[in-house]
């Protein structure tokens, strides 16, 4: 009996075997039957006439960037994204010429001629300036000094061959006739600028007898060449005077005393300081999806910049980083998420680990401007962790 069970089993345990070898076959053959979900994509687009395009991916969630090169604006959506259904959201963009005269900027009855990215007025006989602002001098010359004394002197005159010659010091000019001329100073702060001539000042210039000096705006140094300046670092050289618990931020011209604070609790979601300048999150809830998707870290930066800074130019780079024995993320998404000028701003990834803030439209200052960055981790096609920078750009009044 127990030689019979023993063989029932064997046959037994060989039936599984069996059984268990043909399903997997199977498997196997309906697996590779199986058609593979097609990727969804979106129809390639191209950067519009007279503008740029930023982004080659065409995939689902991907985003594309435009703007306009200078001198022309943007019409429709400056981003788009691929969406599910194979479309792009927003609408085509398209750049439109920017006309120079549409504000009326000649004033006194002057005409505006349009130029490239530029305009130039025909002003009246009574009136010149670049925008006819400023009523025209016929006498004494706009470049002339005469109610100063140093502004004007006798020319030094010699008897040359039974005639009179007479001449004036460097920086001065002959004004009227050899028997009764006068030497007066010739103002080079409105020469060079009525005559087009190559800018002898960054900042100001000062008209002086026979000479002339250039001068720099308060927060400012001039260098050695005496025409550019140079921002003073208050910071460094302990000349602000914020107090305890702010930091000192050097600006064009001046300086910020700023606080960075981390955002307060909601609900499961709160942070602690963990520097002067970044945020950590508390560690979340199991079960609390919304705390899991809060930015992990929240990091606050300060960017002095230049009004009218030329403009495509990066301005802050994000990255990521592996912990030692952590597989890091083997894909990054980065957008802005918020701040009060975003059509000036595009983010785009430089390389596989890093994300570029860029400037793509100038900004005249003096002001100042926030936008908010974020960068996505994922692993294996999974959401692992999001990191937010909240940057302020503190724009000078001046080009310099």
């Amino acid at each position: 009996m127990q030689q019979l069970l023993k063989g029932q089993e064997t046959r037994f345990s060989e039936g599984l075997r069996v059984m268990r070898s043909r399903l997997s076959s199977l498997h196997s053959t309906l697996a590779k039957a199986a058609p593979e979900a097609p990727t969804v994509s979106c129809p390639a687009l191209q950067a519009p006439t007279d503008g740029r395009k930023f982004g080659t991916k065409y995939l689902v969630e991907h985003e594309v960037h435009f703007t306009c090169d200078p001198g022309f604006q943007l019409l429709g959506s400056s981003t788009r994204m691929c969406q599910a259904n194979g479309t792009w959201s927003g609408q085509e963009p398209r750049c439109e010429e920017i006309s120079e005269c549409s504000s009326s900027p000649c004033q006194n009855g002057g005409t505006c001629l349009e130029g490239l990215n530029q305009f130039r007025c025909l002003c009246p006989q009574q009136w010149t300036g670049a925008t006819c602002q400023h009523r025209a001098q016929t006498a004494p010359p706009a470049w002339s000094v005469t109610d100063d004394p140093a502004f004007s002197r006798q020319p030094r005159c010699a008897q040359v061959a039974q005639a009179q010659q007479c001449s004036c010091d460097p920086g001065f000019h002959m004004n009227g006739t050899a028997a009764n001329g006068l030497c007066q100073d010739l103002n080079e702060c409105e020469v060079f600028q009525r005559d087009g001539g190559p800018r002898l000042c960054v900042h100001s210039c000062v008209n002086l007898p026979g000479s002339f000096r250039c001068s720099c705006p308060s927060g400012y140094v001039l260098l050695g060449d005496g025409r550019s300046c140079e921002d003073i670092d208050e910071c460094s050289l302990s000349q602000d005077n914020c107090t305890g618990g702010s930091s000192c931020i050097n600006t064009g011209g001046g300086f910020q005393c700023v606080t960075p604070r981390c955002p307060p609790a909601v609900g499961n979601v709160s942070y602690v300081k963990t520097s002067p300048f970044q945020c950590e999150r508390n560690p979340c809830p199991m079960e609390s999806r919304s705390c899991h998707h809060a930015p992990k870290t929240i990091s606050f930066h300060y960017l002095p910049l230049p009004s009218r800074l030329v403009a495509p130019t990066p301005l802050f780079r994000m990255a990521t980083a592996a912990a030692p024995g952590r597989p890091g993320p083997d894909s990054l998404r980065f957008g802005i998420a918020g701040g009060n000028s975003r059509g000036h701003f595009v983010v785009q990834r430089s390389d596989r680990h890093t994300g570029e803030l860029i400037l793509v439209q100038s900004l005249q200052g003096p002001q100042t401007v926030q936008v908010d960055v974020d960068m996505s981790e994922y692993l294996d096609r999974v959401f692992q962790a999001k990191h937010l920078s909240k940057i302020t750009l503190f724009v000078s009044a001046y080009e310099f």
